[in-house]
């Protein structure tokens, strides 16, 4: 009968034993959701606001420190450096809603006249200033930190310079007893100049021809009762009586030939 063959294991086959038995374990290594894996060991996370300093070995624990200030950490972890804050930067349209702190990073909101186009969970990374409306337009919607302004047209007969939230009817000239020099627009309002020169000659005249006579009458009174009357109306005057007498004559003639007859 052959003999059997004596198998031996040398230093070489247990290596790559050795090798492919560490490869299988570290394949089906799971560890569990408070920890984290680092080559063939499970180590424990690290709390939320630090990190870890040394990694854990099969004969002790993980070492953690506390976040440096200007870093953070939002939850546990097994990284070995702390998230660095944002900043709430102005030429985004950004300002500060809440500092960094160990556990949460910056919180930024819109800046005044702007609104959010990249929300976050706790705020906001970039925004966008609010949409002017234009002339001719007026504001429909009001710009919000999260809502972006909206424009409509004005309407036939009203205008507005694209700052109101409304628009206004034109000025009607006719009315306020103005000529109108230029006509309203979408954008701008009509525009009034002094009266019409025709009215004003009419109402400075008939005004002049008042007072004119006004005073005429107060000379005349004034003159009659202190025998002061110009020469023209003392003629005047004379002239009445004497065609007041002649008319008195005229009429008493027929009856005073009646009387002589008899």
């Amino acid at each position: 009968m052959p003999s059997a063959v004596d198998f031996k294991i040398t230093p070489g086959i247990f290596a790559v034993i050795m090798f492919f038995a560490a490869s299988i374990h570290i394949a089906h290594l799971k560890c569990h959701g408070s920890e984290y894996q680092i080559e063939n060991e499970c180590c424990p996370k690290c709390s939320e606001g630090s990190h870890v300093k040394k990694h854990c070995t099969e004969y002790t624990s993980t070492a953690c420190e506390f976040c440096t200030e200007g870093t953070y950490m939002e939850k546990p972890n097994g990284q070995t450096q702390c998230n660095v804050c944002s900043s709430c930067q102005s030429g985004s349209g950004l300002k500060l809603k809440r500092k960094c702190e160990l556990s949460s990073d910056t919180v930024c909101e819109p800046m005044e006249g702007f609104f959010c186009i990249e929300p976050t969970n706790t705020g906001c990374s970039a925004a966008q200033r609010h949409k002017s409306c234009e002339p001719g337009q007026y504001i429909n919607r009001t710009g919000t930190p999260s809502v972006d302004a909206e424009c409509s047209d004005c309407s036939s007969g009203s205008f507005s310079n694209g700052a109101s939230t409304s628009c206004q009817p034109h000025t009607q000239c006719e009315e306020l007893n103005l000529r109108l020099i230029t006509a309203g627009t979408a954008a701008a309002d009509a525009q009034c100049g002094g009266k019409s020169f025709i009215k004003t000659v009419v109402g400075i005249s008939v005004f002049l021809i008042i007072i004119l006579i006004i005073i005429s009458i107060l000379v005349f009174i004034y003159c009659r009762r202190s025998g002061k009357l110009p020469s023209f109306l003392k003629l005047e005057m004379k002239f009445q009586e004497m065609k007041q007498n002649k008319s008195k004559e005229t009429a008493n003639g027929p009856e005073e030939e009646e009387k002589l007859s008899e």
